[in-house]
């Protein structure tokens, strides 16, 4: 009976028994990936700037008149010298004949009274003319050189107002809207504004930075001239060469910033005064520094980090040091090495250590993505330059 109940033990033995679970292994996450280069880059400040006229003036009368003529058009670039507005100068023109005609009296009598000064330094017996008349003569010669140099002033205000009856363009530069029309009088010393005139060419660009950044301006300019590359809103990625030309003498209380200037180069008149503009002051060239695609780096709570790819084709979580954005990259202080490739799309599946595959590229590594990220392997990375974004 025991024998019995042994081979019956046996036979239910291997039936009541389990097979051992088969172990789990994670598939590897599709990734596209880019390899870090290294390049020189500029070291800049963005800033938000303004245009400004390098020269603005307003053009007022200088006399008093009817406006009889106007001799440019509304915006019109206009020259040094040139022509723009008459007023009526008949008024002008009869003060200056009645001055002209003043001076030529106060000539005829200044020599008349030389005559006679003559006529008694030529008296051969000095006791023939008394002394009280020689002083008489020569006071009147006196006076009448006196009026002379006062009708001479008069004369030559006159001129000038005559010539303040043309008025004509002290810059070259754009001629806005004229804001008296022919027939309207003007006065002199009442604020009549006539037309601004702006010089467009070069430009100021101008723009401010916080005090805390005044230190490492200061210190490169030390070095010689900074540069600037000063872009429209609409045009990010055309920027124009300026020069640093001023940095302002006090720091704002209320703001806590100084102003600076960048000179621009404007034949083409593309920017224009009051517009807005992006400026990117060129402090210094970073040499060989490494730099990735900006969409590689992500964020946790211990800081920037990046998926690096290892050659056994695992990722390694590598925190790293961010600088500044140059284009489509960024600047890697510490952490990556040029060449190391980095995952720069699909980084979502990517575990620590885990393993990866790189996909061709073009190929979405996300569900849903419309393709891979320009840099991947296999593409040519993005040249960094000073263009931002």
């Amino acid at each position: 009976m025991k024998h019995e109940n042994l081979l019956l033990a046996a036979l239910l033995l291997p039936a009541c028994s389990k097979p051992a679970p088969m172990a789990f292994e994670r598939p590897p996450s599709p990734v596209v990936v880019a390899a870090a280069v290294k390049q020189d880059v500029p070291l800049y400040l963005d800033e938000i700037g303004k245009c400004v006229a390098k020269e603005s003036v307003s053009i007022e009368p200088q006399v008093s008149g009817r406006i009889t003529e106007v001799h440019f058009q509304d915006g019109a670039d206009v020259k040094t010298g040139e022509l723009l507005f008459a007023i009526d100068a008949r008024p002008y023109q009869a003060k200056l004949a009645s001055a002209q005609a003043s001076l030529a009296q106060a000539k005829a009598a200044r020599d008349l009274a030389k005559l006679e000064v003559a006529r008694i330094e030529g008296v051969a017996d000095p006791r023939a003319v008394s002394q009280q008349d020689r002083d008489t003569k020569k006071s009147a010669l006196e006076v009448a050189e006196a009026l002379v140099l006062q009708d001479e002033a008069a004369a030559h205000s006159a001129e000038l107002d005559l010539e303040y009856c043309s008025i004509h363009s002290p810059i070259d530069g754009r001629a806005g809207r004229r804001l008296v029309d022919p027939g309207n009088v003007v006065t002199v010393n009442a604020t009549t504004q006539l037309l601004v005139i702006e010089r467009l060419d070069p430009l100021y660009a101008e723009f401010t930075v916080n005090e805390e950044e005044l230190t490492a301006v200061q210190k490169h300019m030390k070095s010689g001239k900074l540069a600037a590359e000063v872009r429209l809103p609409d045009e990010p990625g055309d920027p124009r060469t300026a020069e640093l030309t001023f940095l302002d003498n006090t720091v704002q209380a209320t703001s806590g910033t100084v102003r600076l200037r960048a000179t621009v180069p404007n034949a083409d008149h593309k920017f224009w005064p009051g517009r807005f503009v992006r400026v990117r002051l060129i402090l210094d060239t970073l040499s060989g520094v490494v730099l990735v695609p900006t969409s590689a780096p992500g964020l946790s709570a211990k800081g920037p980090f990046v998926f690096v790819v290892k050659d056994d084709g695992t990722a390694e979580l590598r925190p790293v040091k961010s600088g500044q954005r140059h284009g489509d990259l960024v600047v890697i202080e510490s952490g990556v090495e040029a060449g190391e490739k980095v995952v720069v799309d699909g980084q979502i599946g990517v575990m620590p250590g885990g393993k990866v595959r790189v996909l061709e590229p073009g190929a979405p590594a996300s569900p849903g993505a419309p393709g891979g990220t320009p840099g991947a392997v296999g593409a040519t990375p993005a040249k960094a330059s000073g263009s931002g974004t």
